[in-house]
Order: structure tokens, then sequence, then C-alpha cells
């Protein structure tokens, strides 16, 4: 989605706190020391190099290896254009340390700058300290020129350690999601260029992270240019490892799909099964599960778009029932990259992009 502005406009505290359920005080819990800690904080994501049109974003694993440039808690964002704004030549990916100082325009910190332009939605982070980023190239700009992309491989100092590049596996790596199981992971990717979701299996050691098999385990999302938001296609991905299922944000097809025995199928499907389509789909991206279990969709409003429903993220369950919605910017084109921590936690658990904005806020959800 094209950038609009690179002003800062920040999410207001308390009509976040409302449509999550959450009370304006900030503080979940009985710890008398939580109070301390604010419900959520908002920081621009301009770097130095004025990157802009923020799309991937990412917590640092709980148990990340110390000693490096990022830590557990810190936050990753992948930018997709550059300061002259054009889609797809984007080469920063910046972090923010909620405890820390924000970052105003033209300040936030670089984490890593990418020889490989256009870095998307496509950015997590494994236990064993190393972070995935995905591109999708253009030369100028346009879906004419746009380019196959890879996957790069980050240590945690932020220094390249290697390239991952196939035209069937990787064609347009959009989004991905991890199943990290410590000295190996799962990376589920959505290509955008021929509308399909791989499966690359693993192998995590200190010394880097390699790919041991690659599959294909589902075909068939609807995937074109688009003037406005450059591609559409496979999006955003969440996987649920107790069942076994990975969750596909069709952006073109506006529908979440599931595809069971992900981790283990040999074989592809044909999109899977439809658990989500309803009137409040308006071209979904990043897809995670909310702390309480439930689906969190970003709408780009590349599709099915209204101006009375702009940038919303929509909550629903996983078997396919609307649970409520909320705006994260009063323009449309703004709600782009999510991501959750899962499980306990008495710090920030949930991060959303403002892509209108240029900015990140990260958010104290209770877990329960």
């Amino acid at each position: 989605m094209h950038s609009h502005s690179p002003a800062g406009r920040f999410v207001l505290r308390a009509a976040l706190a409302a449509a999550l359920g959450l009370g304006a005080g900030g503080a979940f819990g009985a710890d008398s020391n939580e109070a301390f800690v604010p419900l959520a904080i908002t920081s621009s994501t301009i770097p130095a190099n004025g990157d802009v049109n923020p799309y991937g974003v990412a917590f640092v694993p709980r148990h990340f290896p110390s000693g490096g440039t990022i830590q557990g808690g810190d936050v990753l964002v992948s930018n997709f254009n550059n300061a002259a704004n054009l889609q797809g030549t984007g080469t920063t990916i910046v972090q923010l340390r909620p405890s820390g100082a924000l970052a105003p325009p033209g300040t936030a910190t670089a984490f890593f700058t990418s020889s490989q332009v256009g870095l998307s939605t496509a950015l997590g982070a494994l236990e064993g300290g190393f972070v995935i980023v995905g591109n999708v190239p253009t030369t100028d700009g346009t879906s004419a020129t746009v380019g196959q992309g890879a996957l790069q491989v980050i240590d945690r100092n932020g220094n390249w350690v290697a390239t991952w590049t196939d035209p069937v596996f990787l064609d347009g790596p959009w989004d991905l999601a991890i199943e990290d199981r410590g000295d190996h992971a799962h990376i589920f990717v959505a290509n955008v260029l021929n509308g399909t979701v791989a499966r690359l299996d693993v192998a995590v050691a200190a010394s880097g992270v390699t790919v041991t098999r690659q599959t294909i385990i589902a075909t068939g999302y609807t995937h074109m240019p688009n003037d406005a938001a450059l591609l559409l296609g496979p999006t955003g991905l969440a996987f649920d490892p107790a069942a076994d299922v990975l969750y596909v944000a069709s952006t073109a097809d506006n529908a979440v799909y599931a595809v069971s025995h992900a981790r283990e199928r040999t074989t592809s499907v044909t999109q899977g099964t439809s658990i989500f389509a309803d009137a409040h789909l308006r071209g979904p991206l990043a897809l995670r599960f909310a702390p309480n279990g439930n689906l969190l969709a970003a709408n780009g409003d590349a599709v099915n778009a209204d101006v009375l429903h702009p940038s919303e993220i929509v909550e629903f369950t996983r078997w396919g029932r609307f649970v409520r919605e909320y705006n994260v910017d009063a323009s449309q084109g703004g709600a782009f990259g999510i991501d959750t921590v899962l499980g306990e936690s008495r710090g920030f658990n949930y991060a959303v992009i403002d892509d209108v904005a240029n900015s990140l806020t990260v958010t104290r959800l209770d877990p329960r």
C-alpha cells in the first residue's frame, strides 16, 4: 500500500483500549508494579535514510540470545519504500525497544540496511538468534518492474548471514509465519507472485540457518498487480501448532483460509478451507493470533473498501465468527503489519503498523 504521509499520527490510547476490552488505566493483573507500564506507546518507523511505508513487524522472542544489538522484547519493522516513496525500494529494518526513548520521524534506529530492496511483510525472528526478512523489489516503484525477491538471514548484530532464492518456493515472499523449535523451525512463506504458500524446513545452529527441505503446501490464491497496493495475493499467515493448521489471509480473494496438516504436508491443497469471508474483510493483509486465541487480520482497503471503515483490525474466531474491529488510522490503507506475543506476558505483547503515519504502536493486552 502506498504510504500517504511521513507525518506522525497516533492511535488514540483510549479508543484502542475500548475496542480491545481493556481498562483506560493501562494496568492488568494484581501486581501494583504493572501500573507504571503504559498501555500503549507509539513511535515513528522512519530512519535517517528516510525510508517509509512500514510493512512487516515482529517481536524479538523472549529467549533470544543476549549480547547482540537486539534483545528479547524488542520490536522490528521492515520498510518497503525509499525516501522518494517508491514502492519496492526500501532497504531498512528499524528496531524499537519499548522501554527506551521513542523515535521522532527520521531518527528510528536502523538495525539492518539491506542490499536487497523492497523489504516486505515477511519478517520474523528465531530464538536461535537470527532474523528472517523477505523482499519484493522494483526498480521504479511500479508493478511493471517487480522482481522475484528473496529471504535473507541476519544475525543478532544486524549482519547479513545468507540469502535464499528460488523461483518456485520464494516467488515474491510477501509475508511469513514461523514455528520455532529451537534447533529447527518451519518457516511458512506467502508468495505474492505465484499465489502459493511454501513451507521451508530449516536447521538452526549458532553459525547460521540452513534450509533442509522446501514444500509447496497450498496453491490457487488469486494474485495480480494493483495500482495502489502494487500487488495483491496471499499475505498474512498464522500457524496453530496444536492443531497443525496454517491460516492464510488472501488479499485479492478477500478471505481467510485454513490449510490442515501444514507442518507435515508433502502435497499441496487448493487454497484450503474458507473460514472467514464476510463483509468485515477489506483486503486482509497481516494475520496473527490474538492473546485470547482469536485471529486478527489487518484490512488494507485495496479490496471491498469502505470510507466509513478505514484501516481496520478485525478480530474473529478461528471458526469464522466475527468478534469486533477497530481503526488504526482515519484514512484508508493504514492497517498493515501486526504481531503478537502469545501466552502470559507482563510486557508489550501486541504491535501494529500505521502505514499512513509511518508509525508503530505497541500495546499491552491482557493475555486472558
